[in-house]
């Protein structure tokens, strides 16, 4: 029997390069490097030669309570909670793109059985094989979840390590419920009856269909096309079409962008051109949204950077998504036009904003910004400018980079590349 095709969207860690923000929100103040449109890890369009769909929809949930509140940190535009598995707390990631992950070292510690073992490929067309398992029982404070499918991965990149990320709550487990989201107040609610939510100002309804493992796929009309895009709330960044969905004619305002726009599960891809624009309008359920922000990449999606102006209901049972928006987001792109990411320990520039005479090239290995070393670090100092890097906050930087085995000094000013509208 041939295998079906599924799309377990972990799109993991998308950020930022450029300043890409509400005005209203706290980023605005605090718009940094960190942040940028970059997809670190994407398992985007991941297919799994699989044992399908009954596998995802195994295992069950108890409440204590008619509505569950559920303990949320919403950070760097990721939703993280804390799970307990056979008395120990894990920091899981709220993910509607994925299944449930569990890392190796979970896996491992709990010594469980391998259910089967499946050819995986990623966004980049890499394959690799990865175990499946079910998940005796997780505990997300008084939610009892027992016999879930989960598939294991090792979590121990660079990346994940610095978020302490040990696994990741996924849509197979989140549609045994309802939920209800609110970034803004950190509020997370679970329960088993829709009606346990009052829907009064949820005027905007987006009906979705679900791949296997339950990621719901929302339609929207973009650039005059209709496009299936992931709901994704384990992606941080805001709307993302693929490249041939691009359409330089229905476009007024845009830039062009080079580089690595995602890495895959398995591997980096090649670089590529791609383009960040501002869309007239995108029809999204019964409502239109003007001037919103884009860019282009390998998938097609809706990430937090949108989803954070707004209270959302997730209703698998009914397959709508009911949103009441809380804020009004006025997109700009600021940036010093290019981004970078730790590879192998060293900060490598691997996006770059075209443009005539600017002096980074994909590849640029950074020596230091504004006198900070940042070469030869450990671990720990991985980590840590991963995590507060040191371009944030200022308008101008110093940089040393090496290109060719030849150092050279590079000085950059922050700059307005799409304006916000007035």
């Amino acid at each position: 029997m041939r295998a079906a095709p599924k799309r377990a969207a972990f799109l993991f860690i998308l950020m930022r390069w450029f300043c890409l923000h509400s005005e209203n929100d706290y980023f605005s103040k605090n718009c940094f490097m960190k942040k940028i449109f970059y997809t670190l890890f994407i398992f985007s369009n991941l297919s799994l030669i699989a044992q399908g769909k009954k596998f995802f929809e195994n295992g069950d949930v108890q409440l204590k309570s008619t509505v569950e509140k559920i303990n949320l940190k919403y950070s760097t535009d990721l939703p993280f909670v804390k799970v307990s598995i056979n008395g120990k707390i894990y920091n899981f990631l709220l993910d509607t793109g994925a299944p449930t992950v569990i890392s190796t070292a979970v896996y491992t510690d709990l010594g469980l059985e391998k259910k089967y073992k499946s050819s995986v490929k990623d966004s980049q067309k890499n394959k690799q094989d990865q175990i499946f398992t079910v998940l005796p029982e997780m505990i997300v404070d008084q939610l009892v979840f027992k016999n879930i499918g989960v598939m294991v991965m090792d979590l121990t990149a660079t990346e994940f390590e610095c978020f302490k990320v040990d696994g990741i709550l996924g849509s197979n487990q989140m549609a045994k419920l309802f939920w209800r989201i609110n970034y803004d107040e950190n509020s997370l609610e679970a329960t088993r009856d829709l009606s346990r939510f009052d829907l009064t100002g949820y005027d905007i309804i987006i009906p979705f269909d679900v791949k296997d493992q339950k990621t719901p796929i929302i339609k929207a009309s973009i650039l005059d096309q209709k496009i299936n895009f992931t709901f994704d709330t384990g992606s941080s960044g805001n709307i993302k079409i693929t490249n041939n969905n691009y359409n330089s004619k229905k476009v007024t305002e845009k830039i062009d962008v080079y580089g690595n726009s995602s890495v895959g599960a398995f591997g980096a891809g090649n670089p590529v051109s791609g383009y960040i624009f501002k869309a007239s309008n995108i029809a999204v359920g019964n409502k239109t949204f003007n001037k919103a922000m884009v860019a282009t990449g390998s998938s097609n999606l809706i990430g937090n950077d949108f989803l954070k102006n707004f209270v959302f209901v997730l209703d698998w049972e009914g397959r709508k998504i009911y949103m009441k928006q809380i804020k009004e987001a006025s997109y700009k792109l600021e940036s010093f036009g290019f981004g970078y990411r730790f590879i192998d320990s060293k900060p490598t520039v691997v996006y770059v904003l075209q443009e005539e005479n600017f002096p980074l090239m994909v590849g640029d290995s950074i020596i230091s910004i504004n006198n900070i070393n940042l070469d030869n670090l450990d671990k720990e100092g991985v980590c840590h400018y991963f995590l507060n890097r040191v371009e944030k906050d200022v308008t101008a930087i110093d940089m040393k980079i090496k290109r060719g085995g030849v150092v050279m000094s590079v000085n950059l000013k922050k700059k307005m590349y799409l304006k916000a509208d007035s």
